[in-house]
């Protein structure tokens, strides 16, 4: 029905019954008597009006903390009304709230940094991100200029310059972040922060191993070309210059095959697509078995022991065979002859352990950080003539992450070094 009829018909039916009771006293009791009875009714709705009146300007003054009047008459259909907009806007108010405080958490778990400020620099809020990267403190620095927060020459010049169609790349305090600033509103400005710092070295790295990886084929590859060069300039080499350089080739094309076999297993370890597939590892077995090419590649110039004494683990015997293989072959490559080599397999206090120890060259403390690193390498020339890779420790690196495993070493130089295998627990068979 329409809201108009549904406030004017009850008022005039109201208004019909105080004019037909007034009536009603006038043919009875006389006209005084009527109109005395319109009068008194009329005052007491009079008063009734302004009673409501009086009510509602009291809830208009504190909605939150006085309650509605039940209402009669029309004034029922008012309160139902204001009661139903007091319950919307709660629970408008309510979703208000909740969203707020997803945004804020969201704000908060966000990596990269995000400021407001107002027309004038003036801090209104920033994120943790924004507090580690530019060193600031929300509840200590709101309020103030940031540009007397962040003393940086080209942040300054950033800001005052106001030329935000590209972001500023800087140095600070360590970190290398690139800067954004963009308008928001009339009065506001939003500060973004990202730290690319680990992207940076990344790309770094990347870098460096293709120029590593290009530095290490081009080596074998220039001899095999030179050889041949050799061979077509002159067919008629002697038998014995012929056979050497042949020997040499297949040294140097053997190389360029295990390199390349290498980096093939990195790049497989570090795939989304090859998920490790864990089956029952015969752990003695698999040791025996390093321990007997450790043998082979030492030719008898080094004494390699062997200790088993625990249990079998689930894993992948491919990768885990890779893993100790190169550190058993990396313990005979840098080990002098006549040297010892201790493979070890046993149960730690909280963890499962394959320990490398030998009675070799030694690693300076300096080194060992970085010796998981791709193609990094402690002593290059000694490094060609062991024909290491370079990739040997990487590789041990990835499988141990994909196992849930870690590398620990320790070295003496001169006196030998224990590379040491920590596998979880969880990697025993269920």
């Amino acid at each position: 029905m329409n809201p108009k009829l549904l406030f004017w018909v009850p008022a005039a039916l109201r208004l019909a019954l105080l004019l037909a009771g007034a009536g009603v006293v006038w043919w009875m009791a006389g006209p005084v008597a009527g109109l005395a009875l319109a009068l008194a009714t009329t005052i007491v709705l009079l008063v009734v009006q302004l009673s409501y009146l009086f009510r509602l300007g009291e809830w208009l003054d504190h909605p939150h903390s006085s309650r509605l009047p039940d209402g009669w008459g029309a004034w029922t259909e008012v309160f139902a009304r204001l009661y139903r907009l007091r319950r919307d806007d709660e629970r408008n108010q309510d979703q208000l709230t909740e969203w707020l405080a997803r945004f804020r958490q969201a704000m908060q778990l966000l990596p990269e940094g995000v400021a407001i400020m107002d027309d004038v620099l003036l801090l209104e809020w920033c994120n943790p991100a924004t507090e580690r990267h530019l060193g600031l403190t929300l509840e200590k620095d709101k309020g103030r200029r940031v540009t007397n927060l962040v003393r940086h020459p080209e942040f300054i010049d950033y800001i005052i310059l106001g030329r935000y169609e590209q972001p500023l790349t800087l140095s600070l305090r360590g970190r290398k972040l690139v800067v954004q600033i963009i308008p928001f509103e009339n009065r506001r400005q939003i500060l973004v922060t990202h730290d690319a710092t680990e992207s940076d070295r990344i790309e770094a790295m990347r870098r460096d191993f293709i120029a590593n990886a290009s530095h290490e084929l081009r080596t074998p590859l220039t001899v095999i070309v030179g050889f041949l060069e050799i061979a077509m300039a002159d067919p008629g080499l002697d038998e014995r210059t012929r056979t050497a350089h042949l020997t040499l080739m297949t040294e140097q094309a053997e190389r360029m095959q295990r390199l390349i076999e290498d980096m093939l297993t990195l790049s497989r370890l570090e795939s989304d697509e090859y998920p490790l597939k864990r089956e029952r590892v015969d752990v003695a077995w698999l040791v025996e078995g390093i321990a007997n090419d450790a043998r082979a590649l030492s030719g008898g110039r080094h004494l390699v022991e062997v200790n088993v004494d625990g249990p079998d683990i689930m894993g992948s015997p491919d990768e885990l065979r890779s893993a100790f293989g190169n550190l058993a072959s990396n313990a005979v490559r840098y080990t002098p002859a006549g040297g010892t080599i201790r493979l070890t397999w046993q149960r730690g206090p909280n963890d499962l352990r394959f320990e490398v120890c030998d009675t070799g060259i030694g690693i300076d403390e300096q080194h060992i950080s970085r010796l998981t690193e791709r193609f990094y390498r402690v002593d290059k020339s000694r490094s060609r003539e062991t024909q290491g890779t370079g990739l040997g420790l990487a590789i041990v690196k990835h499988v141990l992450l994909r196992h849930g495993g870690k590398l620990s070493i320790r070295s003496t130089p001169g006196k030998g070094s224990v590379f040491t295998v920590s596998l979880p627990n969880t990697t025993l068979p269920g």
